[in-house]
């Protein structure tokens, strides 16, 4: 399908960003520019900790590493783009830049669902079956959850994005958000969408629902066999080695509900636009705070690897 002859065929996305806040441009690109500086420092941090320390070397540590990862890569796809636009007031991308942006945008923010999940499945495993956990949770094990999520996320994105790039995007080409998101990208498409929103319900199940659905029943499991335990040392220490990662989910799922489970009209999409800050800078910046204050190992491990950059400099 084409354009019809009164309509131009899109070939850039204008980015309309915090309009109304222009008052507020330096304070917006400072605090935004910190925090995505605190982000990367935070969430490198632990994957060199990880990489380089040996009692880091667990499975769950291994898991934080990837969700890290994909932290890093989440917030690089998105806030350079929008601190720009603070900067400028106005964002303009090329039409196939800002499908890409949304393409990565979604592989890197709803793998963490799966990450997550296999977290959860880690922590499961190690209160409720201790003494198979070792044989469970081998090397080769972490690795084919880890690169299986990653697999399974971008085929669902895939197939999505597939279906979008056949659409007639024609005429309108502004979009009231300061990144590429799916809600506003989709309204721009002048085709029928009530397919793609169908497609979009149902992988939201696959991506959203059914990981969140098993890390409740997981903690459910936690809960009474922590509930079994007799002594209140073993159920503090047992509840302790979840309580990070139980920290993450709620933080995590928290903003996801926060954004995509609001009313569709347009007072809220445009407020969305601002709760979608929450996912995008705040929970990856959250998450080395709550590994790194709330997680012994990780607080050890920083004191190691201060203790070696002073003694040999940064030859790790």
């Amino acid at each position: 399908m084409m354009c019809e002859e009164n309509q131009t065929q899109v070939t850039q996305i204008r980015l309309l960003g915090f309009r109304g806040l222009h008052k507020y441009k330096p304070l917006l690109f400072i605090v935004f520019l910190l925090t995505y500086i605190f982000i990367l420092a935070g969430n490198l941090l632990i994957i060199l900790l990880v990489t380089t320390i040996d009692h880091l070397k667990a499975p769950m540590f291994f898991f934080l590493k990837h969700l890290s990862t994909a932290d890093v890569l989440l917030t690089t796809t998105i806030v350079p783009v929008m601190l720009d636009i603070i900067f400028v007031e106005e964002g303009v991308l090329p039409f196939w830049g800002c499908m890409i942006q949304l393409y990565v945008f979604g592989i890197f923010g709803f793998v963490q669902c799966y990450i997550i999940a296999v977290m959860s499945y880690d922590r499961y495993l190690a209160i409720c079956h201790p003494l198979r956990y070792s044989s469970l949770m081998a090397p080769d094990v972490c690795l084919q959850l880890v690169v299986g999520s990653w697999l399974l996320i971008s085929v669902l994105i895939s197939s999505e994005f597939i279906v979008l790039i056949q659409f007639n995007f024609c005429g309108l080409d502004s979009i009231d958000h300061f990144f590429c998101d799916s809600g506003p990208v989709m309204e721009l498409s002048t085709s029928d969408i009530s397919i793609l929103m169908l497609l979009d319900f149902v992988i939201s199940i696959f991506m959203i629902f059914f990981p969140f659905a098993f890390i409740i029943l997981t903690y459910l499991c936690i809960f009474f066999t922590i509930l079994k335990i007799s002594s209140a040392y073993g159920k503090s220490k047992a509840f302790s080695t979840c309580s990070s990662h139980l920290t993450t989910v709620c933080a995590y799922y928290g903003t996801l509900m926060t954004v995509y489970m609001g009313s569709t009209d347009e007072g809220s999409a445009n407020i969305n636009k601002y709760r979608s800050l929450l996912y995008i800078v705040v929970t990856p910046l959250m998450n080395p705070i709550i590994y790194s204050l709330r997680n012994n190992e990780m607080k050890r491990a920083m004191q190691k690897l201060i203790s070696r950059v002073c003694k040999n400099g940064w030859k790790i």
